[in-house]
């Protein structure tokens, strides 16, 4: 083997690895702001279509459009808007499980309720509330979820370590390694009559 053939190959050895990170780390649109594709609806009820940028969805009792692949390491970014008027609640999934009329697993909590545990942890389907928001009082006012006004949204998960943040204030801090990934879900709580809308939607792999 010549110098330079020895050379050329270390060269692409050492490169390789940077090449991939750089890859790894940017920052993929998971709603085109067109269409449903790469999502779908596991579910035999509950309506989702494409209106002004938004996914928007409807529902008379509890669904979630999820999307067709898998994510373990991320950074995933939301907005959410509640309707001005009537009970709402919805969420965001993330690393979760999705079967026949059937979605479970960790959700980041879209509350407008006077307990504001918007951005809060709840394990769906599962184990409930992981990370309620009772005892930090101090974030509560941080964590409201405004009617009728988009709300950013931002997961965090490396490992067992899981982030949430609200208009990118911290909410949720919290270490549980039950998921390493799974499927990302909006969900329509089954308010009969609300509409939930979704838009800007990234997910940047860590």
């Amino acid at each position: 083997m010549t110098p330079r053939i020895l050379f050329t190959i270390i060269a692409f050895t050492l490169l390789a690895p940077t090449t991939q990170a750089a890859k790894a780390g940017k920052a993929t649109k998971l709603f085109d702001g067109k269409t449903l594709k790469g999502w779908t609806n596991p579910y035999d009820w509950g309506e989702a279509w494409v209106e002004d940028g938004a996914i928007a969805l409807k529902a008379n009792k509890k669904f979630f459009l999820a999307t067709e692949k898998k994510y373990s390491d991320f950074k995933l970014e939301v907005e959410v808007m509640l309707p001005p008027e009537g009970k709402s609640n919805s969420g965001i999934m993330f690393r979760c499980h999705v079967q026949k009329n059937k979605v479970f697993g960790y959700q980041a909590e879209c509350d407008p309720t006077d307990r504001a545990w918007t951005g809060g942890l709840y394990d769906e389907g599962r184990r409930k509330w992981l990370h309620p928001l009772t005892t930090e009082r101090g974030k509560k006012k941080l964590a409201q979820a405004p009617l009728g006004k988009w709300i950013k949204y931002r997961i965090e998960c490396k490992g067992d370590h899981l982030q949430i943040f609200i208009n990118g204030k911290k909410t949720t801090d919290y270490r549980d390694d039950m998921d390493a990934s799974g499927y990302i879900a909006l969900q329509h709580h089954g308010e009969d009559g609300q509409i939930y809308r979704f838009r800007n939607i990234r997910l940047t792999p860590l």
